[in-house]
């Protein structure tokens, strides 16, 4: 993959650990989408989920792709970008169920639930280097983060955590026909900027731990 728009800014070589991206729809299929454009290859995608015909409107996914595992279909367009991939990128139809994490983890399933039992059973594992979660309604979005050898952060990041699905859920905006509403720019948007937190980080920088943003009302925070 010719990375020379890139390479001077980011070279892949400085991320030597694993990426696990749990969750392959919205945000995960657009975190795998930017992380192999910088040309990362060693990636992990979780995901038992089909493409249905609604995902295309906010998702990475094709018409083609309806009707396919999200894992399978995110996979031949990481392959289009960057073929290199294939002998690094590996597939897990199943989901996360308590596989062994290590490296860089992207928390993208929509369910806090189960996010928060993620990262509480890894809060002790020495393998894992950082942790970078996304939640979103339809404009505004927020984006958490812990340098996982920093113990103060990675408590806050399980504090963030300590509310339920279903409290989640409420929050969410609906349609009348009670599909959860969500729109290309946000999703975007929070992507944008939790990849650069990885980024940075990768590089040897500092993580930002929490990232406000509405992607329609033009405002961000970073903390």
């Amino acid at each position: 993959m010719n990375l020379s728009k890139s390479y001077e800014f980011f070279q892949p070589e400085m991320c030597k650990e694993r990426i696990h991206i749990i969750g392959c729809g919205a945000i995960g299929s657009t975190v795998a989408e930017n992380l192999v454009r910088f040309g990362l290859t060693k990636i992990t995608l979780y995901d038992f989920d089909y493409v249905e015909p609604h995902n295309i409107a906010n998702q990475m996914f094709r018409q083609t792709d309806i009707g396919k595992l999200k894992i399978e279909a995110l996979a031949d367009m990481l392959y289009d970008i960057n073929p290199e991939i294939k002998k690094d990128l590996k597939l897990v139809d199943k989901g996360y169920v308590n596989q062994k994490l290590s490296g860089y983890v992207f928390l993208c399933v929509d369910n806090i639930d189960l996010r928060r039992e993620i990262a509480s059973k890894c809060k002790g594992n020495t393998f894992v280097k950082a942790m970078f979660d996304f939640r979103m309604r339809l404009t505004d979005a927020q984006h958490y983060a812990a340098d996982w050898n920093n113990r103060k952060m990675v408590e806050d990041f399980l504090n963030s955590m300590a509310f339920s699905h279903d409290e989640a859920k409420a929050e969410t905006p609906v349609s009348a026909c009670n599909i959860t509403l969500s729109v290309v720019p946000t999703v975007r948007a929070i992507v944008a900027y939790g990849v650069s937190n990885f980024i940075n980080f990768a590089k040897g920088g500092s993580i930002r731990k929490l990232i406000l943003m509405d992607a329609f009302g033009h405002t961000v925070d970073a903390f």
